[in-house]
């Protein structure tokens, strides 16, 4: 049995990776173009998570960080794409049932084309740009938060992974949290809503990313792999 394992893994390719890649490449990237762009002053130095002081749309915008951005977060979404097509097979391999779990490809190939769209139009100047990124942005927070809601639903169903999945929805929930907070404040309190915006923008862009590593974590808890063969030898 030994031996079998063995060889099964030597013919096989860990998976764990493509959902690492998928959670730390906008991760990285995000907090790499502001350094950037704060070191040739483009944005102010400061806790952007604390202070507010710029949209992680305005750090890839100018100079270097431009560049950067584009150039990273195009492999992200692809990184992304392949991430949710996989996670259905994980789950179901783990014993997920139901049509929800044929959902995640879709909802996730939907919020990845949102960040190509946003992608591709940041640094545009105009009113029709600026339209486009903001459905971009949309279609990216939106639909990956419900994939999110939805992995983690489909792991509380399974009786081994429960501890793992209700982890994962009390992180959705935390979210969600923070997302009723910023629109109670946006129609109460407007003004002190424009002084913050940033500061949610910054925090549900790390709490996505952070459910995507958490991810990767149970992938590489679970062995996730794809095999290798040749269908036929000559």
């Amino acid at each position: 049995m030994m031996d079998r394992h063995r060889e099964a893994a030597a013919n096989s390719i860990a998976l764990w990776w493509v959902a690492l890649a998928a959670a730390l490449i906008p991760l990285v990237t995000t907090h790499t173009t502001y350094l950037v762009s704060a070191l040739e002053g483009h944005v102010s130095w400061c806790i952007p998570y604390w202070d507010s002081c710029t949209s992680i749309s305005r750090t890839g915008r100018q100079g270097t960080s431009y560049f950067i951005f584009k150039g990273a977060m195009i492999p992200a979404a692809v990184a992304g794409a392949l991430f949710w097509l996989l996670n259905g097979r994980w789950l179901r391999q783990l014993g997920a049932q139901g049509a929800s779990v044929a959902w995640l490809t879709w909802l996730g190939f939907g919020a990845c084309v949102g960040l190509v769209i946003y992608t591709l139009v940041l640094g545009h100047i105009g009113e029709t740009y600026f339209a486009i990124r903001r459905v971009g942005v949309i279609l990216y927070f939106s639909l990956t938060y419900i994939a999110q809601l939805l992995i983690s639903s489909r792991l509380r169903s399974i009786a081994h992974w429960y501890p793992q999945g209700q982890r994962l929805l009390w992180l959705c929930e935390l979210t969600l949290a923070i997302g009723i907070l910023s629109v109670i404040l946006q129609g109460v309190v407007p003004a002190l809503y424009d002084d913050i915006e940033n500061a949610f923008e910054w925090t549900f862009a790390l709490l996505i990313n952070l459910h995507a590593l958490w991810v990767a974590v149970l992938w590489r808890r679970s062995d996730f792999r794809a095999r290798l063969w040749l269908v036929s030898r000559p």
